[in-house]
């Protein structure tokens, strides 16, 4: 998981309800310490003191004097803005994937999980489930929630559902309430064990 940067708490999933990425450092910091600093009056980055971006021209620049820096985390955004069109750039998945393989390179698990997704979908690559299910692999062994969630989808798709459920068993220990409700669904099924779907609830 990962931590506030300043409290040095851990963030609770999801990331985006509990904590709020800041632009200009790429920092994730959490809800609370970012209400505490609006509290007192700090209207700029809790974390490195820089004016928050005041709009998408100024976001983009942001984005990319970090991405000039080789910042594994801006360049997986740049890669995610690319993929939907936002912040005024042109949609390019073949870009996205570029960037999301630059990041992969220098530790991004993030940019191993949109790469799967990529692969999966077959957007900005030719599609590939197997190649997707390696990407996931590699972000999950590394902790990732959402790609040890989609593993336990394609061994479910698969008829694997020993396999799946595993899968989910982990990614909803970690928190993750839809691993919890796939697993509750497969128990319904008769393809889980009530011993599973207990673990799953503690």
């Amino acid at each position: 998981g990962e931590f506030c940067p300043i409290c040095t708490l851990p963030i609770p999933l999801r990331l985006d309800e509990h904590s709020a990425l800041n632009i200009c450092c790429m920092k994730r910091v959490c809800r609370g310490c970012d209400l505490a600093a609006r509290k007192r009056g700090m209207e700029d980055c809790p974390f490195c003191r820089s004016p928050r971006p005041a709009g998408d021209a100024d976001e983009l620049a942001m984005i990319q004097a970090r991405v000039a820096k080789k910042d594994p985390v801006a360049i997986n955004l740049l890669g995610q803005k690319y993929i939907f069109g936002e912040l005024g750039l042109q949609k390019d998945t073949r870009m996205a994937v570029k960037l999301w393989e630059e990041a992969a390179e220098i530790g991004s698990i993030d940019a191993l999980f949109n790469l799967g997704l990529a692969h999966e979908r077959g957007e900005g690559v030719k599609q590939d489930m197997a190649e997707g299910a390696e990407f996931y692999k590699k972000a999950a062994m590394q902790g990732h929630v959402k790609s040890r969630n989609n593993l336990g989808c394609l061994e479910g798709q698969q008829g694997n559902f020993n396999r799946a459920v595993r899968h989910f068993l982990i990614s909803a220990k970690m928190g993750n309430k839809n691993s919890l409700e796939i697993i509750q669904k497969i128990f319904m099924a008769g393809h889980a064990t009530k011993e599973q779907y207990a673990q799953a609830l503690k």
